[in-house]
């Protein structure tokens, strides 16, 4: 029992560590004022084609180099069981949300966390990259005042997951309070450059549609 609580307390302190990474990342390197940098690139290739993910060997790549980083420093500051306990909490999260990631994009939300989770998560997408930096939780987004509160997220249809809509490509009833489709389905060479450029520039999508127009204002008679 004397070794089990520190030993628990450094997986969690660990997993909590992921989370604060995963926010690091996301806000500072992925959508960091250069495209260029190591992972950026890739991550803004997933917003410009939602269901485009980094291929498997890439995230396995990125954990061997979490792991040789992690685990030497841990444990020359806590010890060998509290350092391989942190990074093993450490790992375990990252792995958690490398599928929760997917999942938000493939499969419909289950309970109320699935449903913040994919409402959080397309807000970033498709209303601004910069915000809601958070995928697994949003205590870090609170912390640093990035969070992105939205009525509706407005999705482009030619973007939309595939379980948010029906066989013909209409909205689930299910998820109109919390989504909205906008613009067509046309997705050819030319819309997925403009995608492309969007989001290699940090901005969400074009929705297709046409700019509000400003009001007629009233003629005006002299005299």
């Amino acid at each position: 029992m004397q070794t089990l609580v520190p030993t628990l307390g450094a997986f969690l302190l660990g997993a909590l560590g992921w989370t604060l990474a995963e926010y690091g990342l996301h806000r500072f390197v992925f959508h960091g004022a250069s495209a260029t940098r190591l992972g950026a690139k890739e991550h803004r290739l997933h917003h410009a084609q939602v269901d485009y993910f980094a291929p498997w060997w890439q995230k396995a790549l990125a954990a061997s180099a979490a792991t040789a980083i992690t685990l030497p420093l841990t444990i020359a500051a806590a010890g060998a069981l509290p350092g391989a306990c942190f990074t093993s909490g450490f790992i375990a999260m990252y792995l958690a949300y490398e599928v929760l990631h997917r999942r938000a994009h493939t499969h419909a939300p289950r309970g109320a966390y699935g449903r913040w989770r994919r409402r959080n998560h397309f807000a970033h997408h498709f209303v601004d990259p910069r915000r809601a930096q958070g995928v697994s939780v949003p205590f870090w987004d609170l912390v640093f005042a990035t969070t992105l509160p939205v009525d509706r997220v407005r999705v482009p249809r030619r973007l939309a997951m595939p379980w948010l809509v029906d066989a013909r490509g209409e909205l689930r009833p299910a998820y109109a309070h919390d989504y909205e489709l906008v613009g067509s389905v046309r997705n050819d060479s030319q819309t997925r450059r403009a995608d492309t450029r969007a989001a290699m520039e940090n901005r969400s999508p074009e929705t297709g549609e046409a700019p509000p127009q400003a009001p007629e204002r009233p003629p005006t008679y002299d005299g």
